[in-house]
């Protein structure tokens, strides 16, 4: 059976520079996807075609710049994370490849053997967030298992950690009464 070795974490994208190779679908799918959980990421999209609607979403999102040239390796100074979305197969195994040589993350789109890591999917509540992992093996499924959490959990989940962020900073003592204490108050989510 396999299993899931991904280690998940949540990043700040408006401090990391991120770049995404491809202005057409896919470059829009991953477009969205990051400004949809992160608006205010920090993207340089290159592609020597962009698509219209990736010039509207772009327009809306101060904080991502359009180029309109081919891949160079130019592309990758100062990047931390890189996304591969262009229709040439060649073009993204050589984005790969010298983004490895520099050390930087890099997704290919749709080419799991390629990731350092996977646009999974989210689930967004105020200040609760999920993050769903198929362990690359079916998209549609963690698209699902969004859908299905964020149904399930109330609108409300955002005024409760509010609530227990303002009383955690009341609590005085160390951390292991801090942690005790919060355990104590939240084991009623479990009993619901």
């Amino acid at each position: 059976m396999d299993k899931n070795e991904l280690y998940p974490i949540f990043l700040k994208a408006h401090q990391l520079n991120i770049l995404i190779v491809g202005g057409g679908n896919v470059g829009l799918e991953k477009l969205t996807f990051l400004l949809k959980s992160s608006p205010n990421a920090n993207v340089t999209l290159v592609a020597p075609y962009i698509k219209e609607e990736v010039r509207r979403l772009a327009k809306k999102h101060l904080s991502v710049a359009l180029i309109k040239d081919a891949y160079a390796k130019l592309y990758l100074d100062e990047k931390h994370i890189v996304i591969a979305a262009t229709d040439n197969q060649e073009v993204n195994l050589n984005i790969f490849s010298d983004a490895k040589q520099r050390n930087l993350l890099v997704n290919l789109a749709d080419q799991p053997q390629y990731c350092d890591f996977y646009l999974g999917g989210i689930v967004t509540k105020g200040n609760v967030k999920i993050a769903i992992s198929t362990n690359g093996k079916s998209p549609t499924t963690a698209k699902r298992l969004r859908q299905f959490f964020e149904q399930v959990i109330p609108e409300s989940i955002n005024e409760l950690v509010q609530n227990l962020h303002s009383y955690r900073k009341t609590l005085k003592n160390d951390f292991e009464y801090k942690v005790d204490t919060l355990n104590e108050l939240t084991e009623t989510l479990l009993n619901k």
